[in-house]
């Protein structure tokens, strides 16, 4: 699991419209915030990934980018983002690579079985491509606005 302070790895994945959007791009410019969601479509995440979408512009007054990943390819993001009108940036990290980075990817016991899967997790980059908050294992009901009070303090310390 990644800490506060480290810096937040670096990574290149395609969009819901298969562009590439580079990490390294938004360095200098932006606060950044990843949050990882186990699946496009499901009750859960389909409520974090609107409520984050609903706040874009209050994220945007505060000079920050959102970006949802999961293991969903493409054509599934896309889907996900025209039926639920999503208009962040979702990134599919098929191969689990970024997943792995950043220490989402776990197992985790569902009767009796090992198995992995993505834990619903959000990371807020400062324009140093430093990590200022590490939120695993987050809850989804009010995490946006949660997130955005988070970028909101950052803004007004001048920490980003």
């Amino acid at each position: 699991m990644l800490k506060v302070g480290e810096k937040a790895p670096a990574f290149a994945l395609p969009d819901a419209d298969m562009a590439t959007v580079d990490l390294a791009d938004y360095q200098g410019r932006k606060l950044i915030v990843l949050f990882f969601y186990p699946k496009d479509g499901t009750p859960c995440c389909t409520k974090e990934a609107t409520d984050f979408s609903d706040h874009e512009n209050d994220f945007t007054a505060h000079d920050c980018v959102l970006f949802g990943i999961s293991r969903d390819d493409c054509l599934k993001h896309a889907e996900f983002r025209d039926k639920e009108g999503i208009g962040l940036e979702l990134l599919s990290d098929a191969e689990g690579v970024v997943c792995k980075q950043y220490g989402v990817w776990q197992a985790r016991e569902v009767d009796g079985h090992r198995k992995y899967g993505i834990l619903r997790s959000t990371f807020i980059i400062d324009r140093h491509g430093t990590i200022r908050h590490a939120l695993y294992n987050v809850n989804y009901k009010g995490h946006a606005l949660e997130v955005l009070q988070l970028v909101k303090a950052l803004s007004r310390e001048g920490q980003t």
